[in-house]
């Protein structure tokens, strides 16, 4: 098996707030370390903008297995173990599509290939 040859930007694209589409996975991409060697992915469903009152461009993610429940944001209780994140539509610069996600492990994989190296 070979996967498709790509150029990687030096830089991450993550999702804009207009792109957003309710419903749709996407996917959080964080690093637990300064050096961005050890990746965390969570795949988070948009579940909308703006859900609580006095909100001004706030987006709002749930966590996949508590959307697939049918978990709604507006009836969860703690007894659902819902998680919800709320984050600034200025701030989303850790939630990618897929295949630009992908591209945040492929550079975090040549990080630590060349660490191996050295």
């Amino acid at each position: 098996m070979q996967f498709e040859k790509r150029e990687l930007k030096p830089y991450a694209i993550p999702v804009s707030a207009v792109e957003l589409r309710k419903g749709s996975v996407y996917f959080s991409v964080t690093f637990v370390d300064n050096d961005m060697r050890i990746p965390l992915m969570e795949p988070l469903v948009f579940i909308g903008t703006n859900l609580e009152e006095g909100d001004t461009s706030i987006s709002y993610f749930q966590d996949l297995d508590s959307y697939q429940q049918g978990v709604g944001y507006q009836l969860a209780s703690d007894d659902d173990h819902a998680t919800f994140i709320e984050c600034s539509n200025e701030r989303l610069n850790n939630i990618f599509e897929f295949e630009n996600a992908l591209e945040v492990l492929m550079r975090c994989s040549l990080r630590r290939k060349a660490d191996n190296e050295r």
